[in-house]
């Protein structure tokens, strides 16, 4: 019955989705999709050298801002192949197997981000209330648990995904709607009884983005409130400044997520060039504006980059 069973799966093909485009224009799309890789790769690949080889970036803010640098290296590594293979080679096909993989490392490395970016936040919370202690709260072997902690409780949570979506039985048409594995849209593609999946896969959201977001929010209330209590106004932006980078790597990461989110649930079928479109731009556009973002916002991690250019 096993042997069976792993037969129906291996023949499993699904058909993946890119931009509506015929014949040549496949090729200049492609154009576009290999730069963003090419920036994101050797963006992130920088921010990792010059922090690693910088005594003076030894510090928590520059510590987690590699942390997120590899998380992004990891899902545009992850998303290379299936991309490219439709625009390069008009590739549409993936093995269930294959499937399967991808969308386990999409969603882990979205989920170790989705902490990364709460740990950040934390990170800026502790340098604004208590400056003279950050150093020593924060410390090396703390921050490497953190990101431990990060790890594992993505593991734990995006796990059981795959297994649960080699349960079921697979007799559709079986097109994504986008270049690249989804749980949603997987699950979405089989012909059995998906109430469990459907439950678990909410319960996972909820519990990574959605928990994370909102200890996000209350952390930046915080820093709001102890913000408001300093009574210079330049030390007051000054303060404020610290953390606009941040931010801006959370509106990045969280905001084509919950659009996407919002349509998956309410207008999948009204809105699909949308859907493509919203799919791309939540798994490209944060590794390839977070290692720009922080080396424009901060003066000291750009002048590092630019003595190492030019020497």
């Amino acid at each position: 019955m096993s042997a069976v069973n792993d037969t129906k799966l291996k023949s499993v093909i699904f058909l993946l989705t890119g931009l509506p485009s015929h014949g040549d224009t496949h090729l200049w799309i492609s154009i576009p999709f290999c730069s963003m890789y090419v920036i994101s790769i050797v963006g992130n690949a920088v921010i990792l050298f010059i922090v690693k080889t910088e005594p003076s970036l030894h510090e928590p803010m520059y510590i987690f801002l590699s942390m997120l640098a590899v998380t992004d290296l990891g899902i545009s590594i992850t998303t290379i192949p299936t991309i490219m293979g439709i625009y390069l080679f008009n590739s549409r096909e993936i093995s269930f197997g294959a499937c399967l993989a991808q969308l386990f490392f999409i969603h882990l490395l979205q989920c170790i981000e989705s902490c990364l970016l709460l740990l950040m936040a934390f990170d800026r919370f502790i340098a604004i209330y208590n400056p003279l202690r950050y150093a020593s709260i924060l410390t090396l072997p703390r921050i490497t648990k953190m990101g431990l902690v990060a790890v594992l409780r993505a593991m734990v949570i995006i796990l059981p995904l795959p297994f649960l979506l080699k349960r079921f039985q697979y007799c559709r048409v079986n097109v994504l709607s986008h270049s690249f594995c989804m749980h949603r849209e997987v699950m979405n593609m089989a012909c059995s009884d998906i109430t469990v999946s459907i439950i678990y896969g909410l319960f996972t959201k909820l519990l990574t983005m959605g928990l994370d977001s909102l200890l996000i929010f209350l952390s930046y209330v915080m820093i709001l409130k102890t913000v408001l209590r300093i009574t210079s106004y330049k030390e007051c932006l000054r303060a404020l400044n610290t953390c606009v980078s941040h931010f801006c790597t959370l509106l990045l990461f969280y905001t084509p997520e919950i659009s996407l989110t919002v349509i998956h649930s309410f207008g999948k079928d009204s809105y699909p060039l949308l859907l493509i479109l919203l799919g791309y731009i939540s798994l490209l556009l944060p590794p390839l504006m977070n290692p720009i973002v922080y080396s424009v916002k901060i003066k000291h991690l750009r002048v590092k980059i630019i003595r190492v250019f030019m020497k």
